[in-house]
C-alpha cells in the first residue's frame, strides 16, 4: 500500500524554508505523494458543517497550484496531489491550464483531487453557483480530460463552450488523473462512474459504515461498465489517532483489509510543535 503525507496548510506558516524542509523531508523518507487542502476564502466565523470551525479566516491556507508549483521545484520524485480542490467555485478551463502547467514542471507527477466543497461564503466571492455545483462539476471534468488529451477541443455544454481551441503545453500525462472527494451517495456514485479514484472523508473511520461507502463505489463503477479495481482509494490516518506506530499500523491494515489502495498520513489537528514534532512524526511511521 502506498503511503503518502498530508501537507499541514493551517500548522505550517508562510516561511518558505520550512515549507521546504518539510517536503524534502517527505520524499526523502519515501512518503509517495504529498497532499494539499484547498480554501480560498475563510469566512470571519464559522458556517456550515461542525468542523467549519477548523476553516475561519485564523487558519492558513496556501494557494495549491502555486505551492505545489514551488514544490515541484524542490523535489524530484514525490506525487504531487491536491486533495480535495474545489472544483466547482473555480473556472474549469482555467484549471485544466494550471493543471497542465503544474504537470510539466513537475515531470508528469500530478494527481488532482477535485470535490464540491461547502463553504458557500468561497462561492459567493468567486461568482459562483453554490447550488448547482453537483451537476456542474461533471462537465467540468468531461472538459478538462478533452483540454488533456485533444489538441483541439470543439465543446458545447450546459455552462462551457469551447470552439475549435487547445491548451498549450498539453500535460505529460494526457490525461492528468482525476480522483474524486466523496462524503454522500451521490458523490460516491459520481466517483465510481467517471473518477480514476476516491478521497475518503479525512475523519472517516475504516469501519462498516466505510465498507459499505466501498461496496457502493465499486458497484457504481460495475454499472458504468468499469473495472471495480482501477479506481483508487486514498484513505487519512492522524497522527493523533492512537499512541503511535503500532495504532497507526493497526489503522493502515484495516483501511487495507477495507479495499483502501492509498494512505494519507496527516499530522494536522495532534498538537505537534512545528517542524521538528510533525516530521519526528512522520519519521517514527516510516521507520516502523
Amino acid at each position: 500500500m502506498d503511503i503518502g503525507i498530508s501537507f499541514p496548510q493551517t500548522e505550517i506558516g508562510a516561511d518558505p524554508g520550512a515549507i521546504r524542509e518539510f517536503a524534502q523531508a517527505a520524499e526523502d523518507m519515501g512518503f509517495v505523494h504529498i497532499s494539499v487542502l484547498d480554501h480560498v476564502l475563510g469566512a470571519g466565523t464559522p458556517k456550515g458543517p461542525e468542523f467549519a470551525k477548523n476553516y475561519t479566516r485564523d487558519f492558513m491556507f496556501h494557494e495549491p497550484f502555486t505551492l505545489l508549483s514551488f514544490l515541484a521545484g524542490l523535489t524530484e520524485r514525490i506525487e504531487l496531489a491536491t486533495a480535495i480542490l474545489i472544483l466547482p467555485q473555480r473556472q474549469a478551463v482555467l484549471v485544466a491550464k494550471q493543471a497542465a502547467e503544474l504537470d510539466v514542471l513537475s515531470g508528469g507527477r500530478l494527481r488532482l483531487g477535485v470535490g464540491l466543497g461547502w463553504n458557500e461564503v468561497e462561492f459567493t466571492a468567486l461568482d459562483m453557483n453554490f447550488r448547482n455545483r453537483g451537476r456542474r462539476v461533471e462537465e467540468q471534468i468531461d472538459v478538462m480530460r478533452r483540454l488533456w488529451t485533444e489538441d483541439l477541443v470543439t465543446f458545447e455544454g450546459e455552462w462551457h463552450r469551447i470552439e475549435d481551441a487547445g491548451l498549450n503545453p498539453p500535460p505529460v500525462q494526457r490525461p492528468i488523473p482525476v480522483w474524486i472527494g466523496a462524503m454522500s451517495e451521490p458523490a460516491l456514485r459520481r466517483a465510481g462512474r467517471i473518477a480514476d479514484g476516491w478521497f475518503v472523508y479525512p475523519r472517516q473511520a475504516p469501519d462498516a459504515a466505510a465498507a459499505a461507502m466501498l461496496d457502493l463505489l465499486h458497484q457504481s463503477a460495475r454499472d458504468a461498465n468499469r473495472d471495480p479495481e482501477s479506481v483508487g482509494v486514498d484513505a487519512t490516518v492522524y497522527a493523533h489517532q492512537g499512541g503511535g506506530p503500532d495504532d497507526w499500523h493497526r489503522l493502515i491494515e484495516a483501511w487495507r483489509e477495507i479495499g483502501a489502495t492509498r494512505i494519507t498520513f496527516r499530522t494536522m489537528e495532534s498538537g505537534l510543535d512545528f517542524p521538528d514534532g510533525h516530521i519526528a512524526a512522520m519519521r517514527r511511521l516510516m521507520d516502523a
